[in-house]
């Protein structure tokens, strides 16, 4: 057993010096292939958002109106809200006192405590409400419920 282990010992160390001197002929052949500068190692980019190895020209310069700018706003934010949204109550218990809103025209669900809501509300009525920003996301308040 004692002449293994000592058979691989030899064998790590022979590997060691093995990549040892691969790696000293890797440093001697970049030593031949010449110094590189600081200069061969920058690359530039175009006014077409190309790498290249020369530096841009100044004189193609475009001249950009700022009336041309465009900057796109999120379609929800950019609507004008036309009155409460509405909504059906897909859930409420009333012995813990909160229930959740199904958006009318959407999949999002609003949590809601029954100190926002008119009394003697009930799951499946429809209700309109505002959104206000709670503490876990958006809450619905005000909560009424639509009669008809």
């Amino acid at each position: 057993m004692a002449k293994s282990s000592s058979f691989h010992k030899k064998e790590i160390e022979k590997n060691k010096q093995q990549k040892k001197k691969e790696k000293l002929q890797r440093k001697e052949e970049r030593k031949q292939q010449g110094v590189s500068t600081f200069e061969d190692m920058i690359a530039y980019v175009d006014a077409n958002g190309m790498i290249v190895d020369e530096p841009p020209t100044l004189a193609k310069k475009d001249e950009i109106a700022v009336e041309d700018i465009e900057i796109s706003v999120p379609r929800k934010e950019f609507e004008e809200e036309v009155g409460d949204p509405t909504g059906r109550v897909d859930f409420f218990d009333e012995s813990r006192g909160f229930g959740f809103i199904k958006e009318k025209d959407g999949v999002n669900k609003y949590f809601f405590h029954k100190s926002n809501a008119e009394p003697g509300i009930q799951e499946d009525q429809m209700v309109t409400f505002r959104l206000e920003r709670g503490l876990k996301g958006m809450n619905a308040v005000d909560v009424k419920i639509i009669r008809s």
